[in-house]
Formats: structure tokens, C-alpha cells, sequence
């Protein structure tokens, strides 16, 4: 059988062999090493005073509750945590992370802070300003810009208007530029106090001529008095002595 496809000159198709590095290389999944979780050192576990030591060094010992519990962060790396009581960090902890060389019993403190814990105290959630600002306040806001930008509006114009308004007249003449005004100021001054006395002078001369007019008129009644009474003591004088 092999001697006649040999003899009959039958060519068999080449086999493909996979490129290294090629497109059925890179398609080819990868596995991704399991992380390993890591084990809690014993040593650094067994160092709570070590860890309470660390925590002392940024709070007092009276805001320094109970030892809480240890957690392995890695490899000879472990974090005590502590109650924190702390006014206004309800159910907070503080902690101490601690870790140690290889083969080593001594214990190091690496960090030490305040960290939340599942039902700690927290601020609430940040929320943008757009989102916070409900269409009422933003009414009222625009509102109050109106308002101001109509008062402003108001003040400029009432200014424009008493600008051009005319200045007030005092009383004082003021000059024109180049002119001498001071012999016109006292002609006015002389025209004002003559017509000021003329009234005066009229009144005085008619109460003279009244005067005058009431002697007149007094003058031959008193006389006519004066004569008869001489002409009767006259008469008692002749009757006397006779």
C-alpha cells in the first residue's frame, strides 16, 4: 500500500505549523496567577500594645477605646484597629499598621490614622451645584438680579435729570465773561431805594397837610372864644365899679 502511493507519485498537502507569536498565539487566552490572600502574621498580631504605643503617639489616651481587631494587608504586614472616641466621629477607628523583616520578632510601626468604619458618621454625598438648586430658588434669584438692575437703572436716570436740571437762582448776578457788571449792580441797588423812600415821602407829606388843615379849621374857633370872653369880663368889670 505505502510502495504503491509512493510509485504513483501521489504528493501528500504539508502540515502547518503554528507561528510563535503569531494571531493564534495572541488569541490564545491567559491565565492570571491566583492572588493569594494573605495570611495574618502571628507576630504582628500578638502586638497590640506595640500597635496601641503608635496610636498614643498622635491622640491621648482617654480618646483611645478598645482594641477592635487585627487584619493582614500583606506579607509580615498586619493593621490593629482601635475605637476611636473622638466628639463628632461616631464609630470611627483608629489604627496602627505594623509590620516586621523576615525571621524578625520585633514590630514596627509603619502608619498610624483615623479611618471609618461600616456605620461610622459620614458627610453626605457631594452633589453638583446644578443639581442641587431646585427652579424655585432659581425664579427667586433672577428676580432679585431684576430688581437691582432696576434700581440701578432708576438712580442713573433720576442723576441725568438733576444734572440738567437748571441751577437754582440765589439772588446773586453773575458776570459774564469780559463784562464789568459793578456800576449796573449799584444802579439797581439806587432805583430799589428810591422807590422804597418814594412811599415814605408820600405818606409823610399828606399827614403834614393834614395837620396843617385841622389847625386851619381849629384856629378861628378859638379865637371867637378868646373874644367873647374878654367882652364878658368886660361887662362885669363896668357893672363892678359903677
Amino acid at each position: 500500500m505505502t510502495e504503491n502511493l509512493i510509485d504513483s507519485g501521489a504528493e501528500t498537502a504539508p502540515v502547518e505549523q503554528p507561528v510563535v507569536g503569531g494571531p493564534e498565539a495572541e488569541a490564545a487566552p491567559r491565565r492570571r496567577a491566583a492572588r493569594r490572600t494573605a495570611k495574618l502574621d502571628l507576630v504582628l498580631a500578638a502586638a497590640v500594645d506595640r500597635a496601641r504605643e503608635g496610636v498614643l503617639e498622635i491622640a491621648p489616651a482617654e480618646q483611645i477605646g478598645a482594641h477592635v481587631g487585627s487584619f493582614a494587608d500583606g506579607d509580615r504586614l498586619v493593621t490593629h484597629r482601635f475605637e476611636a472616641k473622638l466628639a463628632g466621629y461616631a464609630g470611627w477607628q483608629w489604627y496602627a499598621t505594623l509590620a516586621r523583616v523576615p525571621r524578625g520578632k520585633e514590630a514596627t510601626v509603619c502608619e498610624v490614622g483615623l479611618l471609618p468604619s461600616e456605620g461610622s458618621l459620614l458627610a453626605p454625598e457631594w452633589v453638583p451645584w446644578a443639581d442641587r438648586v431646585r427652579p424655585e430658588e432659581v425664579a427667586a434669584a433672577a428676580e432679585a438680579e431684576a430688581a437691582e438692575a432696576a434700581e440701578a437703572t432708576a438712580a442713573t436716570e433720576a442723576q441725568d435729570v438733576a444734572e440738567a436740571a437748571p441751577a437754582t437762582d440765589t439772588g446773586e448776578v453773575s458776570a459774564p465773561e469780559g463784562q464789568d457788571v459793578t456800576a449796573e449792580a449799584a444802579a439797581a441797588v439806587d432805583e430799589d431805594t428810591a422807590d422804597e423812600a418814594a412811599p415814605a415821602t408820600a405818606d409823610g407829606d399828606a399827614a403834614d397837610e393834614a395837620a396843617t388843615t385841622d389847625e386851619a379849621a381849629e384856629a378861628p374857633a378859638g379865637e371867637g372864644i378868646t373874644e367873647a370872653a374878654e367882652i364878658d369880663a368886660t361887662e362885669d368889670f363896668t357893672e363892678a365899679t359903677s
